[in-house]
């Protein structure tokens, strides 16, 4: 103790400097808006930085669990998709038929590729970071998938970042239907177990089971048609007696998410511009 204070009183005049500028760096950026938003800029950037270098030292670790559940997807559907060639081709007497109606369909889609840093779980509004920004094409409002399912729809985009509000934020809508039915409704999640969420507003006269898949409807420009969202647990009644509300449990498993693809639609700039037409033609006639 007698050392600390002669320590100290031998070098006051360079703690007292120090803590002259720390008070006045503070004062500085919290009183000046230009400061103020260069330091938040500069900050958000050195977070999502190391946000990065975090999530790739996990990502690093938990890459062998991932290859083997890559690997065992990768099977089923290579088994899924030869089936599915065969019985196309077999309905329709076109062995090429499916690949040129594929390729058709891929053409109007561009994927980003890009890796979660910072991910929320257990909180009502949960929001996740990803490592890919305006830089790399991606805008507000596309969809963000893994090799499992629909993850999520991107939000604020900076230049190198882009923050996504998830499957599993209670302000998350998602137009989806049952696989191979057609009846469709809207996915919410109710803010309590991460690994489910719930498909409401199903019509009464709809015919499914449980176990049945849910997936993305394409009736929206955020999801293309097809993208898993999860199997079918249980049913309820809505609380009106009018429609169905199901309990869904997700294929992404947002607790060791590290991959996505953020889809972006070429087509997308197209249909707003029909559906604004539309709009402007509906209100001329509407004035004359």
């Amino acid at each position: 103790m007698k050392n600390l204070l002669e320590f100290l009183r031998h070098h006051h005049h360079w703690l007292l400097f120090v803590v002259l500028e720390v008070v006045s760096v503070v004062l500085l950026f919290r009183h000046n808006s230009y400061q103020g938003s260069l330091w938040i800029s500069t900050a958000n950037t050195a977070a999502g930085r190391l946000g990065e270098g975090r999530a790739m030292i996990e990502s690093f670790f938990s890459m062998t669990r991932a290859n083997e559940e890559l690997t065992l997807r990768n099977f089923y559907l290579e088994r899924q998709v030869k089936q599915l060639r065969q019985l196309y081709g077999e309905a329709t007497g076109d062995v090429g038929a499916a690949d040129r109606e594929e390729m058709r369909s891929l053409n109007q889609y561009k994927l980003i590729p890009a890796k979660v840093i910072t991910s929320e779980l257990h909180r009502s509004n949960n929001l996740m970071t990803i490592n890919k920004g305006s830089a790399d094409g991606v805008e507000p409002g596309m969809g963000v998938a893994c090799g499992r399912g629909i993850v999520g729809v991107t939000y604020m985009v900076g230049s190198h970042y882009t923050v996504l509000i998830p499957v599993l934020n209670t302000t998350s809508r998602i137009s989806c239907a049952i696989r191979g039915q057609g009846y469709f409704g809207v996915l919410r999640w109710d803010g309590k177990d991460p690994a489910v969420t719930y498909l409401e507003d199903i019509p009464r006269h709809a015919r499914f089971k449980r176990g049945d898949w849910v997936e993305t409807n394409g009736y929206s420009t955020i999801f293309p048609p097809g993208v898993l969202v999860g199997r079918i647990e249980t049913v309820y009644n809505s609380r009106d007696g009018l429609s169905y509300r199901m309990k869904i449990r997700l294929s992404t498993d947002f607790g060791c998410l590290r991959d996505v693809v953020v889809i972006a639609d070429k087509s997308i700039a197209e249909r707003t511009r029909l559906l604004q037409a539309a709009r402007d033609s509906l209100k001329l006639n509407v004035r004359e």
